[in-house]
């Protein structure tokens, strides 16, 4: 359209009568006039609309996707701190369930024994104490724990409590060289003290220098008088080599703890002796032994001078004179062979 003053006057005129539209329109609210008209067009240019919105899209989402792309970073290192975390979580979640089962176990052992126990958990290891094979446990006088009470686990003996605080408490363990314990053996009851020997297996000696022990033998807590130190039928060890006497009164005997003394975690004081001694009854079931196999009866047999075959109990069972039914004509193995021998010949 050229620049005239009729092309101006119209613009006009179009622009005025918008205006007058608009007006109209908010003034009728809900009832406007141009209603019907602002439906028609919409039937009209909705379809182009969304054609010309379909095409843009791609373009739209292309600019939207930059301009969005330090978000989507950052939170992308959101989901990676979040993973870290679960794996964390995780981690926690299988100590967790390692803890369960050691507490699940010592509650076993204490069940069998009747013993009272007051749980708690390693915090430190010899160090902190020295030189000695010691822990400290977060555990202390408000629980109600005093010195030389009994500390074992699900496995056996630990040690005894030697200091106590307001809210932990040192424990010597068995295995330490000033470390003494008066022992039983399973069955025959022969009685011994073990002392232990740091990372080696402990030092038992038997006040019955010829008691029958042997590799395997397995050793509970005697008791000490007025359950402490030690309360009895706590699992100590068992019997892994025996020194032979030499002429001594005792003769060593060396027993490998149930314990592991590198790798305590979760430990229980007892703060209430049973009221009868549980004997054996705390020790683990033994595993069954597989059973020998039974050995395959043989038969031997015998050839007499005249041929026949005879086996131990004196009875004839063949002869070395007698021919092979297998090697018989009428045997069933050879009738087609001579069948085809037969027919053979015919041909």
């Amino acid at each position: 359209m050229r620049d005239t003053r009729e092309s101006r006057l119209l613009l006009v005129l179009l622009i005025a009568i918008a205006f007058a539209l608009i007006t109209v329109d908010i003034r009728g609210g809900e009832e406007s006039p141009v209603d019907g008209a602002r439906q028609a067009a919409a039937t009209v240019l909705g379809p182009v609309e969304n054609g010309v919105a379909a095409a843009v899209d791609p373009v739209g989402n292309a600019i939207g996707a930059v301009r969005d792309s330090g978000d989507r970073h950052d939170r992308i290192a959101a989901l990676e701190q979040e993973n870290a975390e679960l794996k964390t979580r995780l981690g926690s979640d299988d100590r967790n369930a390692s803890k369960v089962r050691q507490l699940d176990t010592m509650l076993k052992s204490a069940g069998a024994g009747q013993y009272g126990i007051k749980g708690a958990q390693v915090i430190a290891i010899g160090a902190a104490q020295g030189f000695s094979w010691t822990i400290t446990i977060d555990a202390g006088a408000d629980d109600g724990l005093q010195r030389d009470m009994t500390v074992l686990n699900g496995e056996g003996l630990v040690g005894r409590v030697t200091t106590v605080g307001p809210n932990t408490a040192t424990v010597l363990l068995a295995n330490d060289p000033d470390f003494t314990v008066g022992t039983r053996m399973e069955k025959t009851d022969e009685l011994g003290f073990a002392t232990g020997q740091g990372a080696r297996p402990l030092s038992v000696q038997f006040l019955n220098g010829k008691a029958d022990v042997k590799k395997g033998d397995r050793l509970v807590t005697f008791g000490s008088s007025g359950d402490k130190p030690f309360v009895p039928g706590v699992p100590v060890g068992e019997v892994v080599r025996v020194d032979p006497s030499g002429g001594d009164l005792t003769r060593t005997v060396y027993v490998e703890p149930y314990v592991g003394f590198t790798k305590l975690d979760i430990v229980g004081v007892v703060v209430q002796a049973p009221r009868d001694d549980p004997r054996d009854t705390v020790l683990p079931a033994q595993p069954k032994k597989p059973e020998k196999p039974k050995p395959t009866p043989t038969v031997t047999v015998t050839a007499q001078p005249n041929g026949d075959l005879v086996d131990s109990s004196g009875q004839v069972v063949g002869n070395i004179n007698e021919p092979d039914a297998s090697a018989s004509p009428d045997a069933p193995g050879n009738t087609d062979t001579a069948a085809g021998d037969a027919a053979n010949e015919q041909e």
